[in-house]
């Protein structure tokens, strides 16, 4: 039996920021930078005009000096926050009241603490104590599509089960001036901060994709190509060179696993221009199935675990045509690919 996703809801940060404003800010920083000239260059080409942080670019936690017990409680607060509202909006979306709820399963990567959104949500939003939880803190980029997955198991092995997924990212924490190399400098571009939720259940709340089967991989030797960091200065986001052209060594074994089946949508993480793609070349996919990945990217940057809900919210905007077939997959840190492939449902 499939199981089916409600339509997802985002919070996305409360302050717009241009990537005109993030190149003016790194040329302020580093105006001694032996390669400033090209890291502006690829900052203006990765594919994001816009994004949106949970704080002004010339706050302390942003741009400003923050060092990482400011930087970490900051980013917690405001993850928890747009998780919350997320929620809440995603509740009411499928009519759904907080003592429905059977489970929940959170992903967050940004901003350590102890207790994670899995308990400070089932507080705020009033869920009941009995709540089962799953809660994924290092899935990152890939947060999202896991978390539906295992929300999918969920409903698998207790059939009637309602789960609330959330995932929230503030990756704006890792905009920091004390990291300089030139990846650490695209990622103050292409990162952004935003929550999402949404429900799965076996009997559907609304229209939106039904889950038919799940796929997760792991891709040998590639835990260093993504990782994150702390030190004293706060979060970083470090990548080797291979990193570009990682998500393209697992795509031969997702589509093997894909098969035959027929692709109508596509929900792809939009981690990068190169990621979106090299997923959509794997899959013959025409521009038009992957606009919304793209759209998103260009608009709102990549929003970490958030991205695929966010892209799948898109969807619902101009959905396909009932009974078509569809595929979800992204990306994350060890380095993994998650994927789901299912129809949509009217």
């Amino acid at each position: 039996m499939p199981a089916y996703v409600s339509p997802p809801r985002t919070v996305l940060g409360a302050h717009k920021v241009s990537t005109e404003e993030i190149s003016d800010d790194i040329r302020r920083h580093h105006p001694d930078h032996p390669r400033l000239a090209a890291i502006l260059r690829v900052i203006n080409n990765c594919g994001v005009l816009t994004r949106h942080f949970s704080r002004p670019l010339d706050s302390a936690c942003v741009s400003g000096p923050a060092g990482v017990q400011e930087r970490t409680r900051a980013a917690f607060h405001d993850a928890l926050d747009m998780a919350e509202r997320a929620s809440v909006s995603a509740l009411e979306t499928a009519g759904l009241d907080p003592n429905d709820i059977d489970a929940i399963v959170t992903t967050h990567a940004t901003g350590w603490a102890v207790p994670n959104l899995d308990i400070h949500l089932i507080h705020r939003l009033g869920l009941r104590p009995t709540t089962r939880r799953i809660a994924m803190t290092t899935a990152a980029c890939g947060g999202g599509a896991q978390s539906l997955i295992r929300a999918a198991d969920l409903v698998a092995a207790r059939p009637g089960t309602k789960v609330l997924v959330v995932a929230a990212e503030t990756l704006s924490t890792s905009y920091n001036h004390a990291s300089s190399t030139i990846e650490a400098m695209i990622y103050k571009a292409l990162f952004a901060d935003a929550g999402a939720a949404t429900v799965v259940t076996d009997e559907p709340l609304g229209p939106g994709l039904a889950i038919d089967d799940t796929f997760e991989y792991t891709l040998p030797e590639s835990f260093d190509r993504y990782r994150g960091r702390l030190d004293s200065d706060g979060m970083h986001f470090d990548s080797t060179k291979a990193a570009p052209t990682t998500a393209a060594e697992t795509l031969a074994v997702v589509k093997e696993w894909v098969g035959a089946r027929t692709l109508d949508f596509a929900v792809i993480h939009p981690g990068s221009l190169s990621i979106i793609r090299d997923t959509a070349e794997a899959f013959d996919l025409p521009a038009e199935l992957t606009r919304h990945s793209t759209e998103s990217l260009i608009d709102e940057g990549n929003l970490g675990g958030v991205s695929v809900l966010r892209v799948l919210e898109r969807t619902h905007a101009s959905p396909p045509a009932p009974g078509g077939q569809g595929l979800m997959v992204a990306y994350g840190p060890g380095f993994f690919s998650a994927a789901l492939h299912g129809h949509w449902h009217a």
